[in-house]
């Protein structure tokens, strides 16, 4: 039995965005009683994968999966990069990653749920977590995030309400290959 491949290129809109001020909402209560949320020191480079793999195929995150395992290691390892990992029953369910490397400046580099815990209102909570933990754990004056529109449908929506900015915009195309 012979495989073919089908390569086709998805054209995507990156949007960048920015927020220069604290917003004024409230640390949220985690809508489960079961949940917890830590902040990992000395993540293992097998866990970070596992998790980013599972919530990030539906949207095309390749970037750390394409890079060599030391570069992103040297990421995680990083003194001003911080990873917590939201729990459901002890079970992980999602995730954040708040990046300090530029003085004075936070970037939400990572931050999604795992298919099962979708829709049970732990994006919000995940979400305003992450943007007040980058604002309270390091004097910044500026938090940074992009989105595309191969991320879920409702990321831009929520970064617009929790107070980020467009502030650019950039057309990219990649090429993806399905196997048959």
């Amino acid at each position: 039995m012979t495989t073919s491949r089908k390569k086709i290129f998805l054209k995507y809109r990156i949007t960048y965005l920015e927020m220069d001020s604290r917003p004024f909402f409230s640390y949220p209560i985690l809508p489960i009683k079961s949940g917890s949320l830590l902040e990992v020191t000395n993540i293992s480079l097998w866990y970070f994968l596992s998790i980013y793999k599972e919530i990030g195929y539906r949207y095309e995150w390749t970037d750390l999966l394409k890079q060599k395992a030391k570069k992103t290691c040297e990421f995680l390892k990083n003194k001003n990069v911080y990873f917590f990992s939201l729990l459901n029953k002890g079970n992980p369910a999602g995730f954040f990653i708040l990046d300090y490397r530029v003085n004075k400046v936070c970037e939400l580099s990572y931050i999604g749920l795992t298919d099962e815990n979708l829709g049970k209102g732990l994006g919000t909570y995940l979400f305003k977590t992450a943007i007040l933990t980058a604002w309270d754990k390091r004097r910044i004056l500026k938090l940074k995030v992009n989105t595309c529109t191969l991320d879920h449908k409702n990321a831009l929506p929520l970064y617009q309400k929790f107070g980020f900015k467009p502030i650019s915009y950039k057309n990219k195309k990649k090429l993806k290959t399905f196997f048959n």
